[in-house]
């Protein structure tokens, strides 16, 4: 069964789907307005990688992107995706897997919407592509550490963003000027939007697809993917993670990322006569570079 047939096959109980389900009435509304689709063609979604490229961050997104269909509309597809990086060499994503980015900064077309998913840390070229392509683009969103990305762009100055919960501390450390929103799924800020961790990322895309087609052609694309996640409908349905968690002595947490470590294997450092263990040395050494800002933030 192709895509299509699997759309029609599942409309009926889509448009079921539509219908106001218990609870809706209580989702907080966004602010953020309706984005208008391209008079004709797709609308030109580009996924920046790198290597590290975090493989759910951006493949959640592509996967609701293109599997938006309206009932009746048979001219292709709404969304047309493209991978775009540095050069087209290829790349390791999600640890081993090797992806051959299609366009390079200087081929990519203009995108309307750019995803940034977590990854290296960004080149020079990298932040110059975002700046430029984001002047033009209706939306320019980042998933989970991506935001790190779009942050070092200057582009979120003054502006709500949120990010992995992990990231929260070092986040709002390198970058003071960015109103972190812990325990956000995901953030609208203007032309800018990012997602939590991971997951979040499809949660982003399905209300992406909302401001544009409406809420009835998202629900029917969560539908077709047989997603039953509900954070797309709420943007604070992060809140399990808004609360920063509680080291004790025998269950120590990394004061980075807050991950439960083990005393016996864990790299330590001794800050104001205490014992701090890590989950990871680059934890160890951006806590060493800043105790107070792991501490007091």
């Amino acid at each position: 069964m192709n895509r299509r047939d699997l759309f029609r096959a599942s409309t009926a109980s889509a448009l079921m789907a539509a219908l106001p389900r218990i609870g809706d009435a209580a989702v907080p509304a966004t602010v953020a307005p309706a984005l208008a689709p391209p008079a004709q063609g797709p609308i030109d979604v580009a996924f920046l990688l790198s290597d590290g490229a975090v493989l759910i961050d951006f493949t959640g997104p592509w996967e609701v992107f293109q599997n938006v269909m309206i009932p009746g509309r048979d001219d292709g597809p709404l969304f047309r995706l493209f991978t775009v990086a540095e050069t087209t060499a290829p790349i390791k994503a999600g640890g081993s897997m090797t992806i051959t980015p299609e366009y390079t900064f200087a081929t990519a077309p203009p995108p309307q919407i750019v995803v940034i998913p977590a990854q290296g840390g960004p080149s020079p070229a990298a932040i110059a592509w975002i700046r430029e392509a984001a002047r033009t683009a209706a939306l320019t969103m980042s998933v989970c550490t991506g935001a790190f990305v779009l942050a070092k762009t200057g582009l979120l100055s003054g502006k709500r963003a949120t990010t992995h919960h992990g990231s929260f501390r070092q986040f709002a450390m390198e970058f003071p000027d960015v109103h972190l929103a812990r325990g956000a799924r995901f953030v609208e800020s203007g032309k800018f939007a990012s997602a939590g961790g991971l997951s979040s990322g499809i949660d982003l895309a399905l209300r992406v697809v909302e401001r544009y087609f409406g809420r009835t052609v998202a629900r029917n694309t969560a539908n077709v993917l047989e997603y039953q996640g509900q954070g797309w409908l709420d943007p604070m349905s992060n809140r399990a993670y808004a609360r920063r968690r509680t080291a004790s002595g025998a269950h120590p947490l990394c004061p980075v990322c807050e991950m439960e470590v083990d005393k016996a294997t864990a790299a330590t450092s001794t800050y104001r006569r205490r014992t701090y263990y890590f989950c990871m040395a680059e934890h160890k050494t951006a806590f060493d570079a800043g105790p107070m800002g792991f501490l007091g933030g």
